[in-house]
């Protein structure tokens, strides 16, 4: 596979150098798949230094290290690095919690350290290039500086005092030749997985690999190699008769971003086309008997309902009619904004396994939401540990919905006395704090919870780069004529 990749592709190369090795494949010494014992750190050092020697033969003015489950999605990342103008420069790289690729700290014996310096770094409240005592999985090297000349990986610097390891060996050899290492945070430059516990299995590694690509996947269109022949998974239903997934016809880039990420994780879903409420009407709003519930305000920009959480509230209630006209008993509801906690298959099958098996009795379960009200603790399910009693909560980005749910829902005859829909189903499980609301829905019964930890988050917050939002930035429900702020200042979200 790899030499017809090269066929394809040596002509836009100074030079290949091609050196197939079918062996060791495993080492005599390693306890498993995921065991790295000396003789794999020195095979890789090794490996590393050779790729070093040969640039330094060819007299290169870099080299880029990457290692092969780095997924770079910033297009402009080498000519980043190398406009740092620095002599060793790694570009910060994101994963799935606080773990990155440099170190803000060592201990005297060679270990990581955490200091105060770190989260700030990798959470971009401080961005730029900064100095620090070790890099690894993806750098630069500048080799038209003379102290790059007395780095190396293999063999160990004669003074190295720490054990057999790749990064340690090279970054104590930075510092012996006085050459400084720094990360970049100036932009988003790609995703790596979390490295896993020698007991851990491949299942496992799978899992969280497959969760990066899914991440890497919000920021950036990836295809798979013409060459890279794998079987692909089987889609299925994760036991549910129908998962739905919303999108607006006119965000095509959601579309292809929740296909590429749900054939990724295994999830067969039927795409459902949003209601565009930009694109309604008043006299179609009239004509589907719709009108806002009385003295409803946003509660944080005190305005009306908009046209756009009309088009929201309607995209749900058209799921909820369907269950109900096809007698569904269990469906997921994904929004096409979302993105996936690791391994969300497995533990939402499980969760829902022990649902079943305990007898619980329920009608909604939110598999992603915002607490508004986190200082009052909510109760944990009496023999599900991952479900809790939810208070009120924003956001419909995904949760599961029983045929009984979608009944109930279906008979508060919510469309003459409308609000947006994360509002509604708080009223519909009796937690909404604003009693005026709650007179006008007499039956309150929902049976609600939620999954806990949560498996389902927003791809962007109001605030970061590339967040947008289709349902606040319209017009108001009754006059299309009065904009949201955002619209009105010719803006969109931050």
């Amino acid at each position: 596979m790899l030499q017809e990749w090269l066929r394809g592709v040596q002509h836009l190369y100074h030079s290949v150098e091609w050196r197939p090795m079918e062996q060791p494949s495993s080492y005599a010494d390693e306890q498993g798949p995921k065991h790295w014992p000396d003789s794999r750190f020195s095979h890789v050092m090794k490996l590393k230094q050779t790729a070093l020697r040969a640039a330094r033969r060819l007299w290169t003015d870099y080299i880029l290290f990457v290692d092969s489950d780095t997924l770079l999605t910033n297009t402009q990342v080498l000519s980043d690095l190398i406009a740092e103008n620095l002599t060793l420069v790694a570009p910060m790289l994101e994963s799935r919690i606080l773990y990155s690729n440099f170190w803000c700290g060592v201990t005297p014996e060679g270990y990581y350290r955490r200091t105060p310096e770190y989260i700030p770094i990798r959470k971009w409240k401080r961005q730029g290039s900064f100095a620090v005592p070790m890099v690894h999985s993806t750098y630069l090297l500048d080799l038209r500086r003379r102290g790059s000349q007395a780095l190396a990986f293999h063999p160990p610097h004669p003074h190295y005092p720490y054990y057999v390891d790749d990064i340690m060996t090279f970054a104590f050899s930075a510092q012996q030749a006085g050459v400084q290492m720094y990360v970049c945070n100036k932009e988003h430059y790609g995703y790596f997985p979390v490295p896993l516990e020698q007991d851990q299995t491949l299942q496992e590694e799978e899992e969280s690999f497959t969760h990066t690509l899914t991440e890497a996947l919000i920021a950036f269109a990836l295809e798979p190699s013409q060459y890279m022949h794998s079987v692909p998974k089987e889609a299925g239903k994760m036991g549910f008769d129908e998962i739905f997934l919303i999108n607006l016809k006119r965000r095509s880039d959601r579309h292809e971003r929740m296909l590429s990420t749900l054939a990724v994780l295994g999830i067969s879903a039927t795409l459902t086309e949003a209601v565009d409420g930009k694109a309604l009407n008043s006299s179609e709003l009239q004509a589907m008997g719709i009108d806002m519930l009385p003295g409803y305000k946003d509660p944080y920009s005190d305005r009306v309902l908009t046209r756009g959480e009309i088009g929201c509230f309607l995209s749900h209630y058209n799921i909820w009619r369907q269950v109900v006209q096809r007698e569904l008993q269990q469906v997921l509801v994904l929004e096409d904004d979302v993105r996936f906690e690791p391994r969300f298959c497995r533990r939402l099958v499980t969760i829902m396994e022990t649902v079943q098996r305990v007898g619980l009795e329920w009608d909604l379960i939110y598999l992603g939401r915002k607490r508004l009200q986190v200082k009052e603790p909510e109760s944990r399910v009496k023999g599900v540990s991952n479900l809790v009693h939810p208070g009120y909560s924003y956001w419909t980005l995904g949760y599961v919905l029983s045929l009984d749910g979608a009944k109930k829902l279906m008979q508060a005859q919510s469309l003459n006395k409308m609000l947006p829909v994360d509002e509604f189903l708080p009223i519909m499980f009796n937690k909404h704090p604003k009693e005026e609301y709650l007179q006008y829905f007499e039956r309150r019964d929902l049976r609600a919870f939620s999954v806990e930890p949560l498996l389902l988050f927003p791809t962007h917050y109001t605030g970061e780069p590339g967040y947008l939002s289709d349902t606040e930035t319209s017009s108001i429900w009754d006059d299309e004529a009065v904009q949201t702020d955002w619209d009105r200042q010719g803006q969109t979200p931050a």
